[in-house]
């Protein structure tokens, strides 16, 4: 764990050069690069908190940069699975990972997109991308999911690094995957419960 932090701290350090400069639109790229072609696991969230405690009246700014880069780039990878298929999906995971993920879109529905994008890494999120295209979540709604649940977890970051400035680092390491797993649970229950009161209505 601590040659990890040690890894992000260097990945930052060296990338924060070039967001500084470029702001919101780098770190629109960043996250845009994270969520499809490659993987940079916290170098956003580590980036937002670095800049909005340079420049904390701009917190919302790069939250919401963060959200729209990381959006399109859940995009491209959905646009993928929607075009490539299952076949796409077999090359990469297994078949039980696949069933699971499916199982998940055909009980709770958008739900399996929106909670998986508040939870940090090692979350697998990209899979749901992927299986939300095969599935064939409609392209609106899928934005909107992935838009609200990035949302939450940029926009909590960016808003701690405003309030606490250089403490909220050390708070966001500790407790960002405790706070963002209880939201998500709360998040869940709340969207089965709504899930259960149409279905009986319906009926």
């Amino acid at each position: 764990m601590h040659y990890l932090s040690e890894l992000l701290q260097q990945a930052v350090a060296w990338i924060l050069p070039l967001a500084e400069r470029l702001g919101a639109p780098g770190l629109a790229l960043i996250a845009f690069l994270d969520s499809s072609f490659l993987s940079l696991p916290q170098v956003g969230d580590a980036l937002i908190v670095a800049l909005t405690i340079q420049h904390p009246e701009r917190w919302m700014l790069y939250s919401a940069a963060t959200t729209l880069g990381s959006t399109a780039g859940c995009l491209v990878l959905y646009t993928i699975a929607r075009k490539g298929g299952e076949a796409f999906l077999r090359r990469r995971f297994s078949e039980a990972q696949i069933e699971r993920g499916l199982g998940l879109f055909r009980r709770h529905g958008l739900l399996a997109v929106i909670v998986p994008a508040m939870l940090p890494p090692p979350t697998p999120f990209k899979i749901f991308v992927l299986l939300a295209g095969l599935a064939g979540v409609r392209p609106v709604a899928f934005t909107l999911g992935i838009a609200v649940g990035r949302g939450f977890r940029f926009g909590g970051e960016g808003w701690l690094a405003y309030k606490y400035g250089a403490q909220a680092t050390q708070y966001i390491d500790d407790n960002l995957a405790t706070a963002s797993v209880i939201v998500a649970g709360i998040v869940l229950l709340l969207g089965v419960m709504l899930i259960l009161s149409r279905r009986r209505q319906q009926a």
